[in-house]
C-alpha cells in the first residue's frame, strides 16, 4: 500500500480531487472539515510527492491557492484502492 495515502486527510484530499479539475484550498478545508494548518501540512506532502499540483494566483487582490490531482496521484490512488480491495477479498 502507498504509505502516503494511509493518512485519512491525504486520502480524503485525493478522493476529493478525483472529481474536479481544480479545487480551492478553502473548499478542500470545508469539504474535509479540517483546520487550515492541518490541511496545509498534508497538502505539502502531496505536492512534494507530485501527487497534487498547486497553483497560486490572485482574484480581486485576494490570494487564491488551488489544487488538482496529477496523473501520478491518480495512478497511486488507483493502486492503493486495488490493494485495499485485494486485502478485503482475501479476508472474506
Amino acid at each position: 500500500m502507498d504509505e502516503l495515502l494511509l493518512s485519512k486527510v491525504r486520502l480524503g484530499v485525493v478522493a476529493e480531487l478525483l472529481n474536479y479539475d481544480w479545487v480551492a484550498f478553502s473548499e478542500l478545508a470545508r469539504a474535509l472539515d479540517v483546520s487550515h494548518g492541518n490541511l496545509g501540512a498534508h497538502l505539502s506532502k502531496l505536492v512534494d510527492a507530485e501527487y497534487v499540483e498547486e497553483e497560486k494566483s490572485f482574484v480581486n487582490r485576494r490570494p487564491l491557492t488551488r489544487y488538482r490531482l496529477t496523473k501520478k496521484g491518480r495512478d497511486a490512488f488507483a493502486a492503493h484502492v486495488s490493494q485495499l480491495a485485494s486485502l478485503l477479498k482475501a479476508a472474506t
